[in-house]
């Protein structure tokens, strides 16, 4: 991450958290106030639209759980896909038992 995203996050957090809203304006006054130079305004003004209308405390507060929505569906998948090599492991193991048994010998005999 830049100096720039970094900048203007923090500024971003600070302004939600004086329940304040969030503006390009506002941003780069902030990010001036800190001494952080060479933060484009590009960057305030794409932070303030992404945050526009929205609550950023509540977002934050809600990262744990689509966070944890990610993995759930990633090992829905696996889960899916390891039932699949499972049933070809039993497929493959009952061929090697069958072949076994037809040598006339088990392991256990």
């Amino acid at each position: 991450m830049s100096n720039a995203e970094l900048a203007s996050s923090y500024a971003a957090l600070i302004l939600a958290d004086d329940g304040v809203e969030v503006t390009a304006d506002k941003l780069q006054t902030l990010i001036k106030a800190a001494g952080v130079e060479d933060v484009e305004p590009i960057w305030t003004q794409l932070f303030a639209k992404a945050l526009e209308g929205k609550d950023v405390k509540d977002l934050l507060t809600n990262v744990s759980a689509g966070g944890a929505a990610a993995p759930a569906a990633g090992g829905a998948g696996a889960a899916a896909g390891g039932a699949a090599e499972e049933k070809a492991e039993e497929k493959e193991e009952s061929e090697k038992e069958e072949s076994d048994e037809d040598m006339g010998f088990g392991l256990f005999d």
